[in-house]
């Protein structure tokens, strides 16, 4: 072997190590932000359903708990299949923030969809469930919890985004009022 070659081995055989060792694993701490929750109303857009609520009542012990146990997520990255602070998807993080108070539900958003009462927009409140066909059509695809209702009957929701993780967002966003479907109540 000339000394050409052998340098041209090891330059290769140094290469391929540093590059197998750059491709191992790292554990990966993922300490959510606190966002703080939206205050102000999101303006409906013409051309938009209504979707508003006419609740304007107090929530009782059992949904401000389980609105606060919603809120310590926060921030909390998307991660599908994820049911932790460490990553949620949309279910992962109903199903966490219920189990936490005491209720089961399934593990998919459809399936958890068949939980409870159908309920009319306008009757919506705190700490009921909001369906969506993200993808359009009918098939449910994402779930989120009645956050607050605003003066104006403006539904907020808080849940696990795919782009943000989870956030609060409003039935007054263009996106999430085409992608309704319908709303249920298990407590």
């Amino acid at each position: 072997m000339t000394p050409r070659m052998n340098f041209k081995n090891i330059f290769l055989t140094t290469g391929l190590l540093l590059f197998l060792v750059s491709c191992g694993a790292s554990k990966v701490v993922h300490t959510p932000v606190k966002r703080p929750a939206p205050t102000k109303t999101v303006e409906k857009t013409e051309g938009l359903r209504t979707l508003n609520s006419r609740f304007s009542g107090k929530t009782n012990a059992e949904i401000e708990k389980l609105l606060k146990d919603a809120r310590k997520y926060l921030g909390a990255p998307y991660k599908f299949g994820g049911a932790s602070s460490s990553g949620f998807d949309c279910s992962g993080f109903t199903l966490t923030v219920f189990e936490q108070n005491s209720f089961k539900l399934p593990r998919r958003s459809a399936d958890q969809a068949a939980v409870g009462n159908t309920i009319d927009i306008k009757n919506v409140k705190p700490g009921d469930l909001l369906f969506f066909a993200t993808a359009g059509g009918s098939r449910i695809s994402h779930v989120g919890i009645v956050h607050d209702i605003g003066e104006d009957g403006e539904v907020k929701f808080i849940h696990a985004s795919t782009s943000k993780g989870v956030i609060i967002s409003s039935l007054n966003e263009k996106y999430w009022n085409k992608a309704y479907l319908h709303a249920t109540r298990v407590l």
